[in-house]
């Protein structure tokens, strides 16, 4: 019965992995790898965070859950996998620098060890233009599993039949993914139009496929509509890495070479084992950036250690000026209990 349940729930740990990463979800997986009893967490208890902070499966609870939620949340945001140590002493410090070490505020005691992996959408593409640079991109990024979408008047799915979707109109904000990439590809129809909607556009990553010359002619003619000299700067043209590529397939290629420099430039993954000497574990800060998690009502900041509290589960719990408080341990609660002006201030 025991093997049964097991495989039960890893069989659903495995489903909800795939089917988050077939709609493009970004999530992370949390593995507890090591333990000092006393920890409810296991070696091999596994866990989906999501973006907004929710849980699905178990790495275990109070301070633990807590920290979780919130490293897998800055895990997600930075593109970077992590080592995370919560406990009460200093255990093995000098063997796993590029740590992230947590104090443990329960009473009770005990290590944990989780490492947290980023499972992150790949980059979505817009293609504005019909291109033969365009066509070739649209092959070569659906090759490589991106999502596609063109955006070009009399585009249609012969000439990209494997686009996620074609754009009839004007380019508006919901179009624009934290993760899109815009390659304005026109080649002489309607450059400037097509450009324009791209810089206004907040995506991360903007390129123009002309020759410098070409490229100099349509900034002048933005310049002269209206856009800036810093919101043109940011267009990466000519678009691509120079690989000497001459051929629309080469083009496509020395453009998505630029895309996963872009893309890959700010997300490299530490290295879990350095050698020993080198940097000490970064210490978790309060003020950690939370923003995806703040967005969930079920979810609260914990005003002592900065810990994510889920409301519905909280054990530690006081009413203070006449809110609720939510605490992740029993430590937290009697530290709040002692000063509570320390960890909250109203105004007057």
């Amino acid at each position: 019965m025991y093997k049964y349940k097991t495989r039960a729930v890893f069989n659903d740990f495995i489903n909800t992995t795939k089917e988050l990463y077939a709609k493009k979800t970004p999530f992370a997986i949390a593995m507890v790898v090591n333990r000092i009893v006393p920890t409810s967490g296991k070696p091999g208890d596994k866990a989906v965070i999501l973006v907004d902070g929710t849980v699905i499966g178990w790495i275990g609870g109070g301070c633990t859950r807590g920290i979780v939620i919130k490293e897998a949340g800055l895990a997600m945001k930075e593109g970077k996998s992590r080592l995370v140590r919560i406990g009460q002493d200093d255990i093995d410090n000098q063997l796993n620098s590029g740590r992230i070490d947590y104090q443990m505020t329960c009473q009770s005691g005990g290590m944990v060890e989780i490492y947290i992996e980023p499972v992150l959408p790949k980059p979505h593409i817009i293609i504005m233009g019909k291109s033969h640079v365009a066509m070739a991109l649209h092959k070569i990024a659906k090759a490589m599993d991106y999502s596609v979408s063109v955006a070009s008047k009399g585009a249609d799915m012969v000439m990209f039949p494997d686009a996620d979707s074609i754009i009839e109109g004007e380019l508006t904000p919901d179009l624009i993914l934290p993760d899109t990439c815009i390659i304005v590809c026109t080649q002489g129809d309607n450059d400037a139009f097509y450009l324009k909607q791209a810089v206004l556009s907040s995506a991360s990553y903007v390129a123009f496929v002309a020759s410098r010359k070409k490229g100099q002619a349509v900034f002048h003619e933005l310049r002269a509509d209206g856009i800036s000299f810093d919101q043109l700067k940011e267009v990466k043209t000519p678009a691509g890495l120079d690989i000497k590529a001459k051929l629309p397939d080469e083009v496509a290629i020395s453009i998505l070479a630029q895309i996963i420099e872009h893309v890959r430039s700010d997300t490299e993954m530490p290295d879990m084992a350095p050698e020993l000497g080198t940097d000490p574990p970064r210490q978790a800060q309060l003020g950690d950036d939370l923003s995806g998690i703040a967005m969930n009502p079920g979810i609260y900041i914990n005003p002592v250690c900065g810990i994510p509290v889920e409301k519905a589960t909280a054990k530690h719990i006081l009413e203070y000026k006449g809110e609720n408080v939510y605490f992740c341990c029993d430590g937290c609660k009697v530290q709040f209990e002692a000063e509570p002006e320390k960890f909250i201030t109203t105004d007057n």
